[in-house]
């Protein structure tokens, strides 16, 4: 079985088609610039890297040269379009009405419309991919797989926050939490690694990128996670300021007179690890600078691990323990620096890292902490598109007959 899966940005479209069978990729690539003058498909046939600069003014025509090359005589690694199974979407924010991988319907679009202000960014191109791919194939079973949807068991105590419950009512403001998809992915992949079930397992993920996030996830459920009602909540990252004293935001539309585009741009696009270096938001620029003693890079990496830090701690206390903490995205799989500080002073919990093999784990899976650690850290590159395709998967075989 192929399951193609797709994962529809604002201009850009990332896709994989994955043989079910072997769980690998036959092709994949990235459309950049859908819209822009210079559009750019990157498609690796294989290992096989081909280039095509051509504009791509809209998701749909994107979506058919997708396809189209997929099935090529001479690139193409499928006869026709209904070797293609079905199709596997990414959506940001399913609310909290789906907590799983769903068939795509018209109620479903509909519910993914109705949660656009919730992800005013993400959601109106993951509809515009969604219907593009109707059209390409309309008798193929589409699913989507919402980032929200792994984290829809956390329990009250944890996603609600103290404000009058009437806002919660009327506007759902609640903590939703994002990168399920990474989380649950990873979770499962380290205790198959570890030789375990995972739902006999205390985990806490630790999903490092431009956007980071941490969850705490207790017998295979999501009990809690660090980004809230958006992804702005939680860690330092990239750009984004995470935890903040809310007074702040109305101290500086007092004492600085600035609006709330303004406010949002500096906390989402100016913050993190660019506004307290003012070097980069990229880590390997932070990294070059702290090694040439760049004091705000320092401090910079400092603040980003003591606050990944602090959260594992509080998940370990939440859940009354931890098995194992892994590290995952692009920091937490490239990063031995930050996870050497992030698991630095660690010892009452029973973390005992193996410098050696820390620095080893550089871009792939591996074992991080002594045999003797009570707590097990490993690095899980994460795989987004296999556990979307997994689950759109088992989508198809619950919609087959039984015995087919």
């Amino acid at each position: 079985m192929n399951i193609l899966v797709l994962n529809s940005g604002s201009s850009s479209i990332k896709f994989q088609l994955i043989d079910m069978t072997r769980r690998s990729p036959l092709a994949r690539g990235l459309l950049e610039r859908i819209g822009i003058p210079g559009s750019v498909l990157t498609y690796y046939q294989g290992d096989t890297k081909h280039r095509f600069e051509e504009d791509t003014p809209t998701h749909q025509e994107g979506i058919d040269r997708i396809v189209h090359l997929l099935t090529d005589d001479k690139l193409g690694v499928i006869h026709d379009l209904a070797d293609i199974a079905a199709v596997g979407h990414r959506v940001v924010h399913g609310g909290e009405k789906y907590s799983g991988t769903v068939r795509i319907t018209a109620e479903v679009i509909a519910a993914i419309r109705e949660c656009i202000p919730l992800a005013p960014l993400h959601n109106p191109p993951n509809i515009v991919g969604i219907e593009a791919a109707m059209k390409i194939l309309p008798t193929t079973p589409m699913a989507c797989t919402f980032d929200t949807a792994f984290h829809q068991t956390m329990p009250e105590r944890a996603y609600l926050y103290a404000l009058p419950y009437s806002l919660y009512r009327k506007h759902k403001i609640r903590r939703y939490g994002f990168h399920g998809t990474s989380h649950h992915y990873v979770a499962r992949e380290g205790a198959r690694r570890l030789g375990r079930p995972l739902d006999e397992l205390k985990v806490i993920t630790c999903h490092l990128g431009n956007g980071s996030s941490i969850a705490a996830i207790d017998g295979g459920r999501s009990v809690d996670t660090s980004m809230g009602f958006t992804p702005l909540e939680g860690v330092c990252m990239g750009t984004r300021c995470g935890d903040l004293d809310p007074a702040i935001v109305l101290f500086l539309q007092r004492e600085e007179g600035m609006p709330a585009a303004d406010i949002d741009a500096l906390l989402n696009r100016q913050s993190g690890i660019l506004g307290l270096s003012e070097v980069s938001s990229d880590m390997r620029d932070i990294e070059q600078q702290f090694k040439l003693g760049n004091r705000q890079a320092r401090l910079a990496l400092e603040i980003f691990a003591y606050r990944i830090k602090k959260y594992i701690g509080a998940y370990a206390a939440a859940m009354n323990g931890v098995d194992l903490i892994v590290f995952t995205a692009g920091i937490g799989e490239r990063g031995p620096q930050e996870r050497e500080m992030i698991l630095a002073g660690m010892e009452y919990l029973g973390v005992q890292l193996d410098s050696a093999a820390n620095q080893a784990a550089f871009g792939k899976a591996g074992v991080i902490t002594t045999p003797a650690s009570r707590v097990t850290a490993m690095v899980v590159p994460t795989n987004e598109e296999l556990q979307i395709a997994e689950e759109t998967r088992e989508m198809v075989l619950a919609l087959q007959p039984s015995g087919e």
